[in-house]
């Protein structure tokens, strides 16, 4: 996931993180903020010089907010969350004030661009703060305090000298690597009792941002979000909606084929939860993505074996052994295991520099040495951080970065082809104004380095000492496609139902007396995915997935899903790819590159449909390539799922009220 620049990422919460300091400090901040009246805009100032101002004034007070976001992420303590927090205050406050300035040139005539920066200025935050400066600064130290019982969040057992604290990747472990079934499900509840404690910030987060909503002339929060498409809020829902449907018949085949596979390792009854599959058994915390499942999924044990975590590992190895053989004869526990940190850290920066290599390929420029010397690898040992995986852009001139704790497996490999997609994407808008330095829209930022996914194929991978030579049989291609769908195909219902939950929220029809049924009905609705024990009202569930209490709209990670797709079947036709789709690899191919360059370089400057057209061909998102893609392993999963019942019933629970997607 990337950080935004500055007009969003004071909002989509990865800059946030918790403000937990005493009382004694709270109230200092409650009372500390002036409440000075909007500053009208320069007497005589044409529209034209107005957005000149406002662009040159973000553009200076970027690196200092910037600074404190990003030393709240990765140095979690009381006086960091204070700085991100009175940083976002500031940059909202001011927000506010432009938006204010910006109402006097309504109806007045102006440059297109002009007009479209206005536009992107108002919609420039996913956390729209009211104009009260006390409600305002409550808003930022809900959302910075939310962030942070996230980022600290740890599942602990036993008390005493027995007591055992274990963090989010710890849980993660096993859940995916653990078959037993009473350990998967006391990892899952473990990691959400961290979320209950947010309840009720978030029923006053919801509250706050909606009041800055309707100040800006939306009806809520939701709208608003939905209003960032060059679209109305109703056709973009609809689209959304229209995508869905596309691809619904493969993922039903998919999960038929996988609920059939968990009765077989768990039994007939724990494999299954009335026809849905266990939330617990799924090898990811939230059910996004099942690779974790491959031991069972695997649909030709051995056929084109593709273990990169395994090529990973021994090169983890190799550096540990070079670092040892350093030491000498007879080396102390404590430096043993500063080789080992010494290993973490090359093989992370190896893993980087292999994806850095593909971008380059294309003929894009190689990363500046700032991000070498400034991103964080791995995760350090003396401090909380934000593990979450964030690009970040902290002054608009070439101070990029990553934010991760990458460890040698092929989960986080491919998680830094993502990241840098964002970082690139930065590098190529820089040269624009500051309010067109977005994505075309937001689900454009999170396709880019998912598109250099896809062109990971077997040969690729094969051709930078990943895995051995493939033998592309039949076999083969559908492990490898399984493989891809366990990834993308799993996740497109949960790139829905977060905001469908949240827009529910934010319009009413979810209130906080059913947020938590509300989620399960969602979850059953579009995953077909169900707790295995109730899940009452005591619990917050949303809230022990990153991007709800960070604020993130995830409606862009479905739409990025679909385009991906697209993208990778513009750059294969411009590389001169023949054959079948899911062959394609544009690795070096600098027509490729030149495509996708000056697709990024555009930024947010034009309506996303003529850029997505300059790439390819056409206007409209759809989802074809993704079937085109799987069509191999859509027939194979038919064949499997013959005779079985595959889909699911939703349990919905009477009088539960059903948020209205395109309402808006």
């Amino acid at each position: 996931m990337k950080q935004r620049h500055l007009l969003l990422a004071l909002a989509v919460g990865v800059s946030v993180v918790s403000l937990a300091a005493c009382k004694k400090k709270q109230d200092a901040a409650e009372t500390s903020i002036a409440a000075p009246a909007p500053a009208p805009a320069a007497k005589g100032e044409t529209a034209d010089q107005f957005i000149a101002r406002v662009n040159e004034e973000l553009r200076a007070m970027l690196p200092e907010i910037t600074a404190a976001q990003w030393l709240s992420s990765t140095y979690i303590n009381d006086d960091s969350q204070l700085l991100a927090a009175k940083g976002n205050e500031r940059y909202l406050s001011q927000l506010n004030q432009w938006i204010a300035q910006a109402k006097q040139f309504e109806g007045q005539a102006m440059s297109p661009q002009t007009a479209r920066a206005i536009q992107l200025l108002k919609l420039g935050t996913s956390m729209p703060a009211p104009t009260d400066p006390v409600k305002l600064a409550e808003l930022t130290r809900i959302a910075t305090r939310m962030e942070g019982m996230y980022g600290k969040g740890e599942y602990c057992t036993g008390e005493g000298e027995a007591k055992q604290c274990r963090q989010l990747g710890q849980l993660e472990e096993v859940l995916g690597s653990s078959r037993d079934y009473d350990k998967q499900l006391d990892a899952w509840q473990g990691w959400h009792t961290v979320a209950p404690p947010m309840r009720q910030d978030y029923t006053r987060f919801a509250e706050l941002v909606n009041e800055g909503s309707r100040e800006m002339g939306f009806a809520d929060t939701g709208e608003m979000w939905r209003s960032g498409y060059d679209m109305t809020p109703v056709e973009i829902a609809a689209e959304a909606d229209r995508l869905w449907t596309q691809v619904k018949p493969l993922y039903e085949q998919l999960h038929c084929y996988t609920r059939t596979r968990l009765q077989a390792e768990y039994g007939r009854d724990k494999g299954q939860v009335n026809g849905l599959l266990p939330a617990h058994l799924m090898g990811n915390m939230w059910q996004q993505d099942w690779g974790n499942l491959w031991d069972m999924l695997q649909p030709y044990p051995g056929a084109g074996d593709l273990d990169v975590s395994a090529a990973l590992q021994k090169q983890y190895q190799q550096i540990y052994t070079g670092e040892v053989a350093k030491l000498g004869p007879n080396p102390t526990t404590d430096r043993l295991f500063e080789a080992e940190r010494a290993a973490q850290l090359g093989v992370a920066r190896q893993m980087t520099e292999r994806a850095q290599d593909f971008y380059t390929s294309l003929g894009m420029p190689k990363l500046p040495e700032s991000y070498w010397q400034k991103t964080q690898f791995i995760k350090p040992l003396d401090r909380n951080v934000v593990c979450h995986a964030s690009a970040w852009d902290l002054n608009m001139a070439g101070d990029v970065r990553t934010k991760m704790c990458i460890k040698p497996n092929e989960e986080d490999f491919t998680t830094i082809y993502h990241e840098l997609g964002h970082v690139y994407y930065y590098l190529a808008y820089n040269a624009l104004p500051p309010l067109f330095q977005n994505g075309a829209h937001d689900g454009f930022h999170e396709a880019i380095g998912d598109t250099m996914e896809l062109a990971m194929t077997p040969k690729y991978l094969n051709s930078i000492g990943m895995v051995d030579a493939p033998k592309m049989g039949q076999e083969a291609l559908i492990n490898s496609q399984m493989r891809t769908a366990l990834a993308k195909v799993a996740f497109m219902p949960f790139g829905l139902l977060i905001d469908r939950w949240r827009w529910g929220v934010f319009d009413g029809s979810i209130t906080p007396a059913n947020y938590n049924q509300a989620w399960w009905e969602l979850k059953a609705k579009y995953q077909g995915v169900a707790p295995a024990t109730p899940r009452g009202e005591e619990f917050f569930d949303p809230g022990a997935k990153y991007h709800v209490p960070g604020n993130t709209p995830y409606t862009r990670y479905f739409l990025s899903h679909i385009l991906q797709f697209q993208f990778y079947k513009g750059l294969c036709d411009a590389a001169g790819h023949t054959g079948p789709l899911n062959e394609c690899s544009f690795y070096g191919s600098k027509a490729a590159g030149d495509k996708f360059w000056a697709m990024l370089q555009k930024g947010s400057s034009q309506p996303w449909q003529a850029t997505l057209k300059e790439l390819t061909g056409g206007e409209k998102m759809d989802a074809g390539p993704v079937l085109e893609y799987f069509a191999p392993l859509q027939a194979w999963l038919e064949q499997q799922n013959e005779g079985q019942t595959c889909g699911w019933q939703v349990p919905v629970a009477a009088g539960t009220p059903v948020p209205d997607p395109a309402k808006g």
